[in-house]
């Protein structure tokens, strides 16, 4: 079992700057690739990015490519997220997820584990 609490989530303005954390406890942080969704209200859950368990390979969604990034600390057993030039579309609930593959994925169903959500809120 993996728990997951994200946090950082905020009211910014179009072109901020805003850092989400994910704080993972429960089995081995190390053996879980991490990604990040978001959902808008009366919208689909969205892929944002992911990172693999090595922390060598990311992936990420097209509408935050150069802008966002993921990275992690294993010390820490905390995936961040990094979100720049910030935009109101970016506004969401943004979530974390744990997956037990190597590599991640950009698709929910292959997660095994969530986090409550943190909600952002980017205003023009």
């Amino acid at each position: 079992q993996v728990q997951l609490v994200e946090s950082g989530g905020g009211l910014v303005q179009a072109g901020g700057s805003l850092r989400l954390s994910c704080a993972a406890s429960g089995r081995a942080f190390r053996a879980y690739s991490m990604g990040w969704f978001r959902q808008a209200p009366g919208k689909e859950r969205e892929f944002v990015a992911v990172l693999s368990r090595s922390g060598g390979a990311t992936t990420y969604g097209d509408s935050v490519k150069g802008r966002f990034t993921i990275y992690r600390d294993n010390a820490k057993n905390t995936v961040y997220l990094q979100m720049n030039s910030l935009k109101p579309e970016d506004t969401a609930v943004y979530y974390c997820a744990a997956d037990a593959s190597p590599f991640g994925s950009n698709l929910n169903k292959d997660y095994d584990y969530w986090g409550q959500g943190t909600q952002v809120t980017v205003s023009s």
